[in-house]
């Protein structure tokens, strides 16, 4: 794989740290940009508690390229677009950057305890 050995190794190490702040009782939120794919989709990105991801990214563990040459089956189109991976509850909302802080903002105060007027 392409990350390397070293960085593969380190995937297991980044969801134990993301359990750590479970048992915390602390929030963790992902937000995807384009692209976000291979060891970091397969780990960390996705086992967060709120996942954001911003419109037309494209996530998944591998390419759409790869994927079909290994299956032989074309994909549908949108394969691992923001907008497919919410439909297929991967994603919990997609946002724009510019709208981002005040999702942040409202999320984050309604994990933490304060309601949702943040």
């Amino acid at each position: 794989m392409q990350e390397g050995l070293f960085s593969l190794m380190q995937m297991a190490k980044t969801v134990v740290a993301v359990q750590m702040l479970g048992k915390a009782g602390l929030p963790y939120i992902t937000i995807l940009t384009h692209p976000t794919t291979g060891g970091v989709f397969a780990s960390f990105a996705t086992v967060a508690d709120v996942i954001f991801a911003e419109p037309g990214a494209v996530m998944s563990f591998a390419g759409a390229r790869i994927i079909e040459q290994t299956t032989r089956e074309k994909l549908p189109p949108g394969f691992g677009s923001s907008e497919s991976q919410m439909a297929h509850g991967q994603v919990d909302m997609v946002v724009d950057r510019r709208e981002l802080r005040g999702k942040l903002v409202q999320i984050l105060s309604f994990l933490m305890g304060g309601g949702t007027d943040g």
